[in-house]
Protein backbone atom coordinates (compact mmCIF):
# COMPACT_ATOMS: atom_id res chain seq x y z
CA UNK A 1 0.00 0.00 0.00
CA UNK A 2 1.60 3.16 -1.03
CA UNK A 3 2.39 6.25 1.08
CA UNK A 4 1.28 4.11 4.62
CA UNK A 5 5.13 3.68 5.11
CA UNK A 6 5.19 7.48 5.88
CA UNK A 7 3.07 7.25 8.97
CA UNK A 8 5.12 6.57 11.46
CA UNK A 9 5.85 10.23 11.28
CA UNK A 10 2.45 11.50 11.43
CA UNK A 11 2.16 15.19 12.17
CA UNK A 12 -1.80 15.29 11.82
CA UNK A 13 -5.18 13.15 11.94
CA UNK A 14 -8.08 14.71 10.23
CA UNK A 15 -11.42 13.02 11.35
CA UNK A 16 -14.68 13.91 8.84
CA UNK A 17 -17.83 13.97 10.94
CA UNK A 18 -19.26 10.93 9.36
CA UNK A 19 -16.76 8.84 11.27
CA UNK A 20 -18.35 10.90 14.67
CA UNK A 21 -21.93 9.96 13.82
CA UNK A 22 -20.76 6.67 13.45
CA UNK A 23 -19.11 6.20 16.31
CA UNK A 24 -21.84 7.40 18.38
CA UNK A 25 -24.27 5.71 16.79
CA UNK A 26 -22.28 2.29 17.33
CA UNK A 27 -21.99 3.52 20.75
CA UNK A 28 -25.84 3.94 21.52
CA UNK A 29 -26.78 0.71 19.77
CA UNK A 30 -24.16 -1.65 21.65
CA UNK A 31 -22.77 -0.28 24.52
CA UNK A 32 -25.27 2.60 25.99
CA UNK A 33 -25.13 3.38 29.70
CA UNK A 34 -23.05 0.22 29.95
CA UNK A 35 -19.28 0.46 31.27
CA UNK A 36 -18.56 -1.48 27.69
CA UNK A 37 -16.73 -0.55 24.78
CA UNK A 38 -17.31 -0.19 21.16
CA UNK A 39 -14.32 -1.25 18.89
CA UNK A 40 -14.32 -0.43 14.79
CA UNK A 41 -11.90 0.10 11.84
CA UNK A 42 -10.78 3.62 10.47
CA UNK A 43 -11.11 3.90 7.03
CA UNK A 44 -9.25 6.64 4.63
CA UNK A 45 -5.80 7.63 3.06
CA UNK A 46 -2.58 8.53 3.86
CA UNK A 47 -1.14 11.36 2.44
CA UNK A 48 2.21 11.85 3.36
CA UNK A 49 2.34 12.69 6.96
CA UNK A 50 -1.26 13.48 7.46
CA UNK A 51 -4.07 10.49 7.82
CA UNK A 52 -7.40 11.41 6.74
CA UNK A 53 -10.31 9.20 7.97
CA UNK A 54 -13.15 9.39 5.74
CA UNK A 55 -15.11 6.20 6.93
CA UNK A 56 -15.48 3.63 9.79
CA UNK A 57 -17.57 0.60 10.32
CA UNK A 58 -18.31 -1.47 13.29
CA UNK A 59 -16.54 -4.89 14.31
CA UNK A 60 -17.71 -7.44 17.19
CA UNK A 61 -15.27 -7.21 20.34
CA UNK A 62 -15.80 -8.48 23.71
CA UNK A 63 -13.19 -7.83 26.66
CA UNK A 64 -13.00 -8.86 30.09
CA UNK A 65 -13.92 -6.14 33.11
CA UNK A 66 -11.66 -8.09 35.31
CA UNK A 67 -8.21 -9.39 33.60
CA UNK A 68 -7.95 -6.51 30.45
CA UNK A 69 -5.42 -8.96 29.09
CA UNK A 70 -8.33 -11.70 27.76
CA UNK A 71 -10.42 -9.83 24.80
CA UNK A 72 -11.60 -10.91 21.30
CA UNK A 73 -12.07 -9.17 17.86
CA UNK A 74 -12.98 -10.86 15.28
CA UNK A 75 -10.76 -10.23 12.72
CA UNK A 76 -12.64 -12.48 9.82
CA UNK A 77 -15.41 -9.37 9.91
CA UNK A 78 -12.73 -7.42 9.17
CA UNK A 79 -11.75 -8.95 6.35
CA UNK A 80 -15.13 -9.13 4.72
CA UNK A 81 -15.93 -5.76 5.72
CA UNK A 82 -12.51 -4.55 4.35
CA UNK A 83 -13.37 -6.68 0.70
CA UNK A 84 -16.88 -5.01 0.86
CA UNK A 85 -15.89 -1.23 1.07
CA UNK A 86 -13.04 -1.95 -1.25
CA UNK A 87 -15.71 -2.38 -3.97
CA UNK A 88 -17.76 0.52 -3.28
CA UNK A 89 -14.75 2.87 -2.86
CA UNK A 90 -10.98 1.74 -3.58
CA UNK A 91 -9.56 4.81 -2.61
CA UNK A 92 -10.09 4.46 1.37
CA UNK A 93 -8.17 1.77 2.89
CA UNK A 94 -7.14 0.94 6.27
CA UNK A 95 -5.62 3.12 8.47
CA UNK A 96 -6.04 2.13 12.21
CA UNK A 97 -8.75 1.84 14.38
CA UNK A 98 -10.69 3.35 17.13
CA UNK A 99 -12.30 3.13 20.45
CA UNK A 100 -14.94 5.08 23.10
CA UNK A 101 -11.99 5.46 25.48
CA UNK A 102 -12.28 7.76 27.33
CA UNK A 103 -8.57 7.11 27.90
CA UNK A 104 -6.29 4.27 26.61
CA UNK A 105 -6.39 0.89 27.81
CA UNK A 106 -3.88 -1.34 28.64
CA UNK A 107 -4.72 -3.98 25.68
CA UNK A 108 -4.59 -1.01 23.03
CA UNK A 109 -1.21 -1.72 22.31
CA UNK A 110 -1.99 -5.65 21.47
CA UNK A 111 -4.97 -5.11 19.23
CA UNK A 112 -2.33 -2.21 17.41
CA UNK A 113 -0.07 -5.29 16.59
CA UNK A 114 -3.32 -7.26 15.25
CA UNK A 115 -3.96 -3.82 13.12
CA UNK A 116 -0.64 -4.53 11.73
CA UNK A 117 -1.57 -7.20 9.31
CA UNK A 118 -4.10 -4.39 7.74
CA UNK A 119 -1.63 -1.42 7.59
CA UNK A 120 2.16 -0.85 8.47
CA UNK A 121 1.44 2.15 11.29
CA UNK A 122 -2.24 1.90 12.65
CA UNK A 123 -3.58 4.82 14.20
CA UNK A 124 -5.64 4.97 17.18
CA UNK A 125 -8.40 7.17 17.31
CA UNK A 126 -9.84 7.50 20.61
CA UNK A 127 -13.29 8.92 20.32
CA UNK A 128 -15.36 10.36 23.16
CA UNK A 129 -19.16 9.72 22.36
CA UNK A 130 -20.32 11.94 25.56
CA UNK A 131 -20.93 15.51 24.80
CA UNK A 132 -18.19 17.58 25.62
CA UNK A 133 -18.40 21.59 25.59
CA UNK A 134 -14.88 22.37 25.52
CA UNK A 135 -12.38 20.88 23.17
CA UNK A 136 -12.44 18.12 20.33
CA UNK A 137 -13.61 14.56 21.16
CA UNK A 138 -11.24 12.90 19.41
CA UNK A 139 -7.24 12.06 20.89
CA UNK A 140 -4.92 10.31 17.66
CA UNK A 141 -2.27 7.84 18.79
CA UNK A 142 0.21 5.51 17.16
CA UNK A 143 2.80 2.95 18.09
CA UNK A 144 6.50 3.34 18.55
CA UNK A 145 9.09 1.23 20.02
CA UNK A 146 10.47 3.55 23.28
CA UNK A 147 14.71 2.82 23.35
CA UNK A 148 15.53 3.02 27.26
CA UNK A 149 19.07 4.51 27.40
CA UNK A 150 19.80 1.81 30.41
CA UNK A 151 20.54 -0.68 27.57
CA UNK A 152 17.18 -2.65 28.82
CA UNK A 153 15.01 -4.51 25.53
CA UNK A 154 12.75 -1.97 23.76
CA UNK A 155 9.34 -1.81 24.95
CA UNK A 156 6.45 -0.55 22.66
CA UNK A 157 4.29 2.80 23.94
CA UNK A 158 1.74 5.04 21.82
CA UNK A 159 2.51 8.40 21.02
CA UNK A 160 0.02 11.48 20.74
CA UNK A 161 -0.68 12.69 17.71
CA UNK A 162 -2.62 16.74 16.98
CA UNK A 163 -6.04 15.65 15.72
CA UNK A 164 -8.53 17.92 14.26
CA UNK A 165 -12.33 17.72 12.64
CA UNK A 166 -12.47 18.16 8.97
CA UNK A 167 -14.82 17.88 5.92
CA UNK A 168 -15.54 18.11 2.76
CA UNK A 169 -18.13 20.56 0.74
CA UNK A 170 -20.74 17.93 1.03
CA UNK A 171 -20.12 17.13 4.52
CA UNK A 172 -20.08 20.87 5.60
CA UNK A 173 -23.71 21.13 4.12
CA UNK A 174 -25.14 18.29 5.77
CA UNK A 175 -23.60 19.02 9.35
CA UNK A 176 -25.03 22.77 8.76
CA UNK A 177 -28.73 20.94 8.13
CA UNK A 178 -28.29 18.57 11.44
CA UNK A 179 -27.46 21.91 13.06
CA UNK A 180 -30.31 23.81 12.42
CA UNK A 181 -32.52 22.37 14.93
CA UNK A 182 -30.18 23.25 17.36
CA UNK A 183 -28.94 26.78 16.47
CA UNK A 184 -30.39 29.37 17.50
CA UNK A 185 -31.19 32.13 14.80
CA UNK A 186 -32.12 34.72 16.68
CA UNK A 187 -28.42 34.42 18.10
CA UNK A 188 -26.24 37.61 16.25
CA UNK A 189 -22.92 36.55 15.02
CA UNK A 190 -21.71 38.97 17.91
CA UNK A 191 -23.39 36.60 20.30
CA UNK A 192 -21.79 33.74 18.56
CA UNK A 193 -18.14 35.52 18.38
CA UNK A 194 -18.41 36.04 22.14
CA UNK A 195 -19.49 32.60 22.69
CA UNK A 196 -16.89 31.19 20.46
CA UNK A 197 -14.21 33.19 22.66
CA UNK A 198 -15.72 32.31 25.81
CA UNK A 199 -15.40 28.42 24.84
CA UNK A 200 -11.64 29.00 23.75
CA UNK A 201 -10.75 30.65 27.20
CA UNK A 202 -12.33 28.04 28.89
CA UNK A 203 -10.38 25.32 26.94
CA UNK A 204 -7.40 27.56 27.92
CA UNK A 205 -7.76 27.79 31.31
CA UNK A 206 -8.33 23.23 31.51
CA UNK A 207 -5.11 23.46 29.62
CA UNK A 208 -3.08 25.52 31.92
CA UNK A 209 -4.63 23.63 34.97
CA UNK A 210 -3.15 20.22 33.11
CA UNK A 211 0.00 21.67 33.02
CA UNK A 212 0.09 22.82 36.75
CA UNK A 213 -0.19 19.01 37.47
CA UNK A 214 2.56 17.55 34.86
CA UNK A 215 4.68 20.30 36.15
CA UNK A 216 3.74 19.09 40.12
CA UNK A 217 4.07 15.84 39.79
CA UNK A 218 7.37 16.38 37.92
CA UNK A 219 9.04 17.94 41.23
CA UNK A 220 7.28 15.09 43.19
CA UNK A 221 9.05 12.87 41.51
CA UNK A 222 5.98 11.14 40.37
CA UNK A 223 6.95 11.54 36.59
CA UNK A 224 10.27 11.83 34.72
CA UNK A 225 11.05 15.39 33.23
CA UNK A 226 10.36 15.65 29.67
CA UNK A 227 13.10 17.70 28.37
CA UNK A 228 10.86 18.56 24.73
CA UNK A 229 7.76 19.51 27.37
CA UNK A 230 10.04 21.58 29.21
CA UNK A 231 11.48 23.62 26.54
CA UNK A 232 7.80 24.17 24.81
CA UNK A 233 6.99 25.76 28.50
CA UNK A 234 9.71 27.96 28.55
CA UNK A 235 8.63 29.30 24.66
CA UNK A 236 5.46 29.66 25.71
CA UNK A 237 6.47 31.87 28.78
CA UNK A 238 9.00 33.83 26.80
CA UNK A 239 6.20 35.02 24.27
CA UNK A 240 4.26 36.35 27.19
CA UNK A 241 4.18 39.98 27.30
CA UNK A 242 5.97 41.98 30.31
CA UNK A 243 3.17 44.27 32.09
CA UNK A 244 5.70 45.10 34.19
CA UNK A 245 6.95 47.49 32.06
CA UNK A 246 5.37 50.99 32.34
CA UNK A 247 4.85 51.13 28.16
CA UNK A 248 3.36 48.02 27.88
CA UNK A 249 0.45 47.84 30.57
CA UNK A 250 -1.12 51.03 29.08
CA UNK A 251 -0.88 49.90 25.85
CA UNK A 252 -2.70 46.93 26.24
CA UNK A 253 -5.25 48.62 28.27
CA UNK A 254 -5.87 50.98 25.43
CA UNK A 255 -6.07 48.15 22.84
CA UNK A 256 -8.44 46.32 25.21
CA UNK A 257 -10.79 49.25 25.53
CA UNK A 258 -10.73 50.02 22.31
CA UNK A 259 -12.22 46.00 21.12
CA UNK A 260 -14.76 46.49 23.93
CA UNK A 261 -15.91 50.02 22.81
CA UNK A 262 -16.14 48.56 19.07
CA UNK A 263 -18.33 45.82 20.71
CA UNK A 264 -20.99 47.74 22.50
CA UNK A 265 -21.10 50.25 19.43
CA UNK A 266 -21.94 47.52 17.42
CA UNK A 267 -24.18 45.86 20.12
CA UNK A 268 -26.23 49.26 20.11
CA UNK A 269 -26.62 49.98 16.62
CA UNK A 270 -27.49 46.08 15.79
CA UNK A 271 -30.21 47.10 18.85
CA UNK A 272 -31.51 49.68 17.37
CA UNK A 273 -31.39 48.42 13.58
CA UNK A 274 -33.70 46.21 14.74
CA UNK A 275 -35.60 48.07 16.61
CA UNK A 276 -36.29 50.59 13.75
CA UNK A 277 -37.18 47.61 11.15
CA UNK A 278 -39.76 46.04 13.86
CA UNK A 279 -41.84 50.03 14.02
CA UNK A 280 -41.26 49.69 10.43
CA UNK A 281 -43.20 46.75 9.82
CA UNK A 282 -45.84 47.68 12.12
CA UNK A 283 -46.33 50.88 10.37
CA UNK A 284 -46.52 49.13 7.34
CA UNK A 285 -49.16 46.11 8.98
CA UNK A 286 -51.54 49.57 10.36
CA UNK A 287 -51.34 50.65 6.73
CA UNK A 288 -52.54 47.98 5.13
CA UNK A 289 -55.07 47.05 7.79
CA UNK A 290 -56.61 50.38 6.96
CA UNK A 291 -56.46 50.07 3.42
CA UNK A 292 -58.36 47.17 4.11
CA UNK A 293 -61.02 48.65 6.01
CA UNK A 294 -61.50 51.26 3.85
CA UNK A 295 -61.94 48.71 0.74
CA UNK A 296 -64.69 47.16 2.91
CA UNK A 297 -66.17 50.30 3.73
CA UNK A 298 -66.67 51.32 -0.06
CA UNK A 299 -67.82 48.67 -0.90
CA UNK A 300 -71.03 48.23 1.50
CA UNK A 301 -71.98 52.11 0.98
CA UNK A 302 -71.53 51.76 -2.65
CA UNK A 303 -75.68 50.82 -4.45
CA UNK A 304 -75.41 47.85 -7.08
CA UNK A 305 -75.81 48.63 -9.88
CA UNK A 306 -79.28 48.13 -12.39
CA UNK A 307 -79.05 45.39 -14.98
CA UNK A 308 -79.37 46.79 -18.50
CA UNK A 309 -81.88 44.46 -19.38
CA UNK A 310 -84.03 45.80 -16.55
CA UNK A 311 -83.17 49.54 -17.38
CA UNK A 312 -85.00 48.78 -21.11
CA UNK A 313 -88.12 46.97 -20.01
CA UNK A 314 -88.74 49.78 -17.96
Amino acid sequence: MPGLEAAANLKKVIVHPLVLLSVVDHYNRVAKDTKKRVVGVLLGQVEGDVVNVANSFAVPFEEDDKNPEVWFLDHNYVDTMRDMFKKVNAKERIVGWYHNGPKLRAADLQISDLFRRYTASPVLVVIDVHARAIGLPTDAYFAVEDIHDDGTAATKTFEHVPSEIGAEEAEEIGVEHLLRDIKDSATGSLATRVAHQLTSLQGLAERLADTRVYLQQVLDGGLPPNSEIIQNLQDIFNLLPNLAIPDDAPAFTTHANDEYALIYVSAMARAIIALHDLINNKIENRQAELEADAKKEAAATTPPAEPAAEAKAA
